[in-house]
Parts: C-alpha cells; structure tokens; sequence
C-alpha cells in the first residue's frame, strides 16, 4: 500500500529541511563532499532527497540509502549553517525511516540483533570480550595468528584494526575499579563517571586513569553500577527504539546518585548522553528527567578546567598537536578546553592543525563499514597532521584515536609520531601510571 506524504513527512522529519536555502556554505566542511565530489554526498544534497520525498517527487526510497549511509554524521556542516539547519536530526530521523522499512537478510538481521540487543548493551558480554582480547595477547595466540597471515584475509580489513588494537586490560585490573573514590584534598565536586561499553571493554586503562585524573583534581567519583551503552551505535544505525531504551536505563540509573556532573571521556558517546534531552523529548515520563541529565552531563576535560586543572610535569621541546573530536566540537560545542588542559603542560610547543575541524575519517564504525571512503578521508587529515611534525597528536574520543593511529602506521610515521588520548597525555605529565 502506498504511504501517504503526510506519514513520509513526519517520519523523514520534511518540515526541518525547509530551513535549508541550498546556500552551499555546507560543501567546504563536509568531508564525504570533498571526497567524492557529489552533490548527493553533501549536507545539501542529502537534504535536498529527503525533501523531495516529503514532496513525493521520489517515491523510491533505495535512493537515499548510499547518500545517507556513506555520511559520518560528524555534524560539521551545522557549524558552518547560516541558517540554523537541524541536519544531525533529518540524518537521524531519515536513517531510522529507511531502516523501519528495509529487509535485511536472516544473517544480518540476526547480527544487528545480537550486537544491538546484546552485546553493546551487557557489561557482561562486554567484560567478556575485553578478557577475551586480553587472552588473545597474553597466551600467544595473537603472535601465531600475525604470522600465519590470516588476518589480512578476514572481511573489513581485520587485520589493518587489529593492529592498532590497544593492549587490553586483565581480568584482575577490570576487577580494580571501586564504585567510589574519594577525592584527594579537599572535595570541589562530586561526579559520576560514565564507563561507556567500547571504552569499558578495549579503552579500560583509559578510564581508570580519567577517574585518577579526576580525583587528583578535587573530584570525588561514583562509577553507576547499572550504567549502560549510551546508545550512540544504535542512534548511527537507525535503530531509535534500542537508542531511547538505552536512554532511559541509564537516566534511571545515574538519578540513583546525587551528583554535580555525569562525566564521560569519549566524544562520540558524550555527544549521546548530551543529546537525551532530544531524543526523549515527545515521552512525556522522560522529557524532564532527560533534561536534567542533559544539563550534568560533562567532557571531562570542561570538569578537569573547572576544577583549576592538574598538577603537571614539565615535558620540555615536545611538540603537540590536536585533532579534535567532531561530537565533542559540534555537538557539545566543546572547543577551549581541551586546548587549555594540553598548553598548560610545562615546556610543550602546541602547533594547531590546519582543517582540524575536519572528520579524521573514523565516525563509529564507519573506517569498519566504509573502509575505503574512510581512508580517502583520513589520507587528507594526515597531510596536515604531518605538516605539524609534531611528536604526539592528542584525541577526545578512542575511534579518533584509533584512526590517528592507522593513519600514523599508513604514513610510515610511527617512529617519530604517536597518537594518544587527552587522558592518556595528562596522565603521563601528572606522572599517573
């Protein structure tokens, strides 16, 4: 039965594009238009789709899928937006459309199901995958499977990830983390640190040193036992049912605690947490309580500088550079801070990055889906990153991360440069192992 526009245009969020003039001041910031230098790849031209099928002049909605599955959702293009154009909500609400009505194979289907229902959302599947990498490394098993070869011949370019892999945490030091810490000295704050799934299961060491970092700077920390995934993967792939019920999980969760500020270390899933209050807004039971953990929630860079920052080490003649993470700038409009926590290191000389503000190429799993588009993206920023010959490039966000290093291995750069996270750096300068 055909669907009426009026359905469509609800479902494909039409009315927002009508702020859109076509102006064209989205093409230089978008990275997939510079690219692939098509229309249908740009802010614009996806825009342009949706409201023509809000207007049933396409009534084929395969069209939209390539334009919309290959964007990074980096949200670049509403910085640059003259008129205000909700882009990150049509992406969201046109992506969630096109899902609802697609058929996807009994495998895929099956995939989606198991990694969005259970495997992201459990911490115990993901403590379970972190010991698992942990086992890998440690009995030798990851030597042997290098040598064989096998890994270049796995799907989505394994190998090349694999690589780059941080080393994982034990079992023992996953059992390490107390669900509260007292801040050392005189308490300015009380805050309550978001673990995340994917930083709980392959970034740990970098949580256990942000919630260090965090006390040495006048915090005390609550770790939320009940906190789950934020949902930000399921929100990318167009599943918003999974996304709200992972919202609310985790509302519930941290109002259990009476805290100044809810802090994450990832920009991709503190621009989730930061987005509740928009997702929630038409359920009337959550809009409110949404709001107000909107309102906590914090970068943990913005809590370090509102606490008077760190006590750090000189580190003279090293030269540092930052790619930002896109969710951390354009959706939580977080820009200063982490640039004051790196300057104020003793002896360092910052050099900014040329088209910093530009996608590294990584956006979710997008370098895992889209590998090739990815690495057009990220050849691009390493040109600027190496123009910096800087020693260390300092992220917010571990995709970002990730990226940074595959690009520095691709470069064949990895003797003079290496990419780190901002926790990871202010931990070494504060001399936290």
């Amino acid at each position: 039965m055909k669907e009426s526009l009026e359905t469509l245009r609800a479902e494909f969020a039409y009315e927002k594009t009508n702020s859109c003039v076509q102006c064209g001041y989205c093409l230089p910031v978008c990275p997939t238009y510079a690219s692939m230098g098509k229309e249908t790849h740009s802010p614009r031209g996806r825009i342009n789709l949706v409201k023509m099928v809000g207007e049933g002049r396409i009534t084929d909605l395969s069209v939209l899928e390539e334009p919309l599955d290959l964007c990074l959702g980096c949200r670049n293009c509403e910085t640059a937006c003259p008129t205000g154009v909700e882009y990150g909500v049509i992406l969201e609400a046109a992506r969630a459309a096109l899902v609802r009505r697609k058929t996807f194979s009994a495998p895929v289907r099956m995939l989606r199901n198991t990694m969005f229902t259970k495997v992201f959302p459990s911490k115990k599947m993901m403590r379970l995958a972190g010991n698992a990498l942990w086992l890998y490394e440690r009995t030798g098993l990851q030597t042997a499977i290098r040598k064989s070869g096998l890994l270049n011949k796995l799907p989505y370019h394994v190998g090349a990830f694999e690589a780059i892999t941080p080393g994982a945490a034990s079992p023992a030091e996953r059992k390490q983390m107390p669900q509260r810490i007292q801040a050392k000295g005189q308490a300015k704050y009380t805050v309550a640190f978001f673990t995340g799934c994917i930083m709980d299961a392959m970034f740990q060491r970098i949580n256990r040193l942000s919630v260090q970092l965090l006390t040495e700077a006048g915090c005390s920390v609550v770790v939320v036992p009940e906190q789950t995934c934020c949902g930000a993967l399921h929100a990318h792939a167009g599943e918003m049912d999974e996304a709200r019920k992972l919202a609310e999980r985790n509302i519930a969760a941290f109002e259990k605690e009476s805290v100044d500020f809810i802090v994450n270390n990832a920009g991709g899933c503190g621009a989730a947490l930061y987005e509740y209050a928009h997702l929630l807004a038409d359920e009337p039971e959550w809009s409110e309580r949404a709001q107000a953990f909107t309102e906590k929630s914090r970068d943990i860079s913005q809590v370090l500088t509102a606490c008077g920052g760190l006590h750090l080490q000189p580190r003279p003649g090293e030269r540092v550079t930052y790619q930002p993470s896109c969710h951390l700038t354009n959706v939580q409009k977080v820009t200063r801070e982490p640039i004051e926590l790196i300057r104020s290191v003793p002896g360092i000389e910052f050099i900014g990055m040329e088209q910093a503000h530009m996608c590294c190429g990584s956006a979710g799993i997008y370098n895992l889906v889209h590998y090739e588009q990815s690495m057009d993206i990220l050849d691009e920023k390493m040109k600027h990153t190496k123009a910096t010959k800087a020693d260390v490039v300092i992220t917010t966000n571990p995709g970002c991360l990730l990226q940074m290093k595959m690009g520095i291995e691709r470069e064949g750069q990895a003797v003079s440069m290496r990419a780190v996270h901002l926790v990871e750096y202010l931990a070494e300068a504060a001399g936290i192992s």
